[in-house]
């Protein structure tokens, strides 16, 4: 156990030593030209600071907020100029790349370098072959859900059928150019015998920018007010750009991350494939990002180095939402990240195992924080019941949610289950006088509390009302979708920007179970822990899920190391309590993790050992999808 954690330890000394580069802690890289045309420094709006291009390591036991995976010595290369070198020893260069990539400024960037190498280029615009606007409102209607200010449909068109088929077949290269380059989103789509390059961007880049005004949503001419372009990002402008990266990943040439305008890093297309194929066998940990809230409180923002301290709080981290989290390869210490569906495109059954025919290319299992330490109350909440996600809103399958307290006040307590003698109607009629005349409700009176402690386990099947109360560091485990929250009652809150929070009570009450209620609550919704097994320092608790959870948690609680195999099937971990711990992976590859980091093996790993880094006890919980659905007591 000691040899290798101190190998480990010793590693991340001598990178912290060499690294000449310290993290840059900004909310920009300086002025950029947006997609409007506009020229200026403010073009994202967020205090989160810009992942660095070149890491600082942390240190061992404290939370690392950039995860890296190593693809080895120079692979990643950095800057305009080192792109524009490769693309010179092209005659054809296709650039397409995702939503919120600015655009306008990444050529110019590259054709200054052009002009100093006296090279010729013919650019052509694939912007310029978008069908119309009034088409386009045609074409996205149908699941733009109304006046809906929250929810749409999963779009069912594809990224063709926002371009004019005539335009796009008029583009040819020019004959007499040294190099002829066809850029921007959907350029993958022209039928060109060309070198492919690729701009991903992470999402939450993506809504900083949208918030700022200096993105478009796809085939718009400008940017919409922020929370209606996350609608559309959401339901329609992500769901047809992946399908579109999913059909290019094979034959990327060269992948750039386009979060940094001034400071592109990029990785030949072969690296990125291989890094990926790598990863699918050992480990993954995705890159987390964090949010405040108007409930938010102080535990991630006071635990957690390396965040901007200047925000107000942090009521989210999202730790393994992946339809918005990216993966960050590491070399020489230079950083890319890409986002995680490309590892599902290329990897998925390395990485589900026996879950692969049942979700194919979608990860299943999402992990985050919600943080009311001396915050506020969440929402009173509930989420679709199956039926009614697939077909309001065209999801595969709903939020089956869980909370798993990480952290607790003596005070904590958690919203759960209603109350024995409820009466919907009237439920619904004090929620509804709440909402129309800002009166205050008493929900003690329609709901259950329940006293929170570190490491309990609420069950929240979907069709459950429930809240966390102040004063609980809650990691929500859930199945994947993410948004569908309908809220009823938010305590007369305004959200950050001072405008009311919406709240969805129709679509709330066609969806709550109201016999979850009185003791049933306590029985069935909060879970009690059984020892499986147990040996010489360590023992294995099954923590019981609901019937309707196709999911299941175990905590391992362990002295010194355990042996654990994956049985085929993807395992998501967190070290819930202790300071570190070293993984070891069947390849030999060797990695720590430390405490509330949540990190993936693959079902594609075997086995693999997790060694204690600190003299008392560690606790590891794990979930992973159920092989067939069991029938499980009430």
């Amino acid at each position: 156990m000691v040899r290798y954690a101190s190998c480990y330890s010793i590693r991340r000394k001598v990178l912290q030593k060499e690294n000449p580069f310290p993290d840059r802690q900004r909310t920009n890289d300086g002025p950029v030209i947006t997609e409007t045309g506009e020229e200026t420094t403010s073009w994202r709006k967020t205090d989160q600071y810009l992942v660095p291009s070149i890491i600082n390591p942390s240190e061992k036991g404290e939370y690392d907020i950039y995860p890296t995976f190593p693809l080895g010595s120079q692979k990643i290369f950095e800057g305009y100029g080192s792109l524009a070198k490769w693309i010179m020893s092209e005659k054809k260069v296709i650039i397409d790349g995702y939503i919120g990539v600015f655009w306008k400024h990444f050529r110019n960037s590259l054709d200054q370098e052009f002009k100093k190498a006296g090279v010729k280029v013919v650019w052509f615009e694939m912007a310029t072959t978008y069908r119309n606007s009034e088409e386009i409102a045609t074409l996205i209607n149908p699941f733009m859900g109304d006046e809906d200010p929250l929810f749409g449909t999963r779009c069912t068109k594809d990224l063709i059928d926002f371009f004019d088929n005539k335009k796009v077949d008029a583009i040819k290269p020019d004959i007499h150019a040294d190099v002829n380059i066809l850029i921007g989103c959907g350029a993958g789509l022209v039928d060109w015998e060309a070198s492919l390059l690729y701009i991903d961007m992470p999402k939450n880049e993506i809504q900083f920018r949208s918030r700022a005004g200096s993105i478009c949503n796809l085939g718009a001419s400008k940017p919409d007010d922020p929370k209606r372009m996350y609608k559309r990002f959401y339901f329609i402008d992500w769901v047809v750009l992946n399908k579109h990266k999913k059909s290019l990943l094979p034959k990327v040439d060269v992948i750039i991350d386009g979060q940094r305008p001034n400071e592109p890093t990029w990785l030949p297309g072969d690296d990125l494939r291989s890094g990926l194929h790598k990863m699918s066998r050992n480990f993954l940990r995705v890159r987390p990002w964090f949010e405040p809230g108007p409930w938010g409180g102080n535990w991630i923002k006071n635990k957690i180095n390396g965040l901007n301290k200047a925000v107000k709080n942090y009521a989210w981290s999202f730790e393994l939402i992946v339809p918005e989290n990216g993966l960050i390869f590491e070399s020489d210490n230079r950083l890319i990240e890409v986002s995680f569906d490309m590892l599902m495109y290329q990897e998925p059954e390395n990485v589900l195992g026996n879950a692969f025919k049942r979700f194919e290319n979608e990860f299943p299992i999402r992990f985050d924080f919600l943080d009311t330490m001396e915050g506020g109350n969440l929402s009173v909440q509930c989420h679709p019941q199956q039926e009614y996600i697939t077909s309001k809103f065209g999801e595969s399958f709903t939020q089956d949610e869980a909370y798993y307290i990480l952290d607790a006040g003596e005070d904590a307590e958690i919203f759960l289950g209603f109350k024995e003698e409820i009466k919907p109607e009237e439920f619904k009629q004090t929620l509804e006088e709440s909402s129309s005349n800002g009166t205050p409700v008493d929900i003690q009176k329609f709901v259950q509390i329940h006293p929170s402690h570190k490491h309990d386990l609420f069950l929240i099947p979907n069709g459950t009302i429930h809240a966390s109360a102040k004063n609980n560091l809650v990691l929500e485990i859930s199945t994947t979708p993410y948004i569908f929250t309908f809220k009823m009652y938010d305590w007369l809150r305004l959200d950050l920007d001072g405008k009311p929070r919406s709240l969805n009570i129709t679509r709330a009450f066609s969806n709550l179970h109201f016999y979850r209620k009185g003791e049933s609550v306590k029985k069935e919704l909060i879970s009690t822990p059984v020892m499986e097994q147990e040996g010489e320092d360590w023992k294995r608790f099954r923590l019981p899920t609901h019937k309707e959870h196709f999911y299941d948690v175990i905590r391992y609680e362990f002295d010194t190391e355990i042996f654990i195999s994956s049985e085929n099937r993807c395992n998501i971990l967190m070290l819930v309590e202790g300071s570190s711990v070293i993984l070891e992976t069947a390849d030999g590859m060797k990695q720590r993790f430390n405490y509330a980091e949540t990190f993936v093996i693959p079902a594609a790993c075997h086995s693999y050992k997790l060694i204690n880094e600190r003299n008392s006890s560690a606790r590891v919980i794990q979930v992973f999808i159920e092989d067939e659905k069991p029938a499980k007591p009430m």
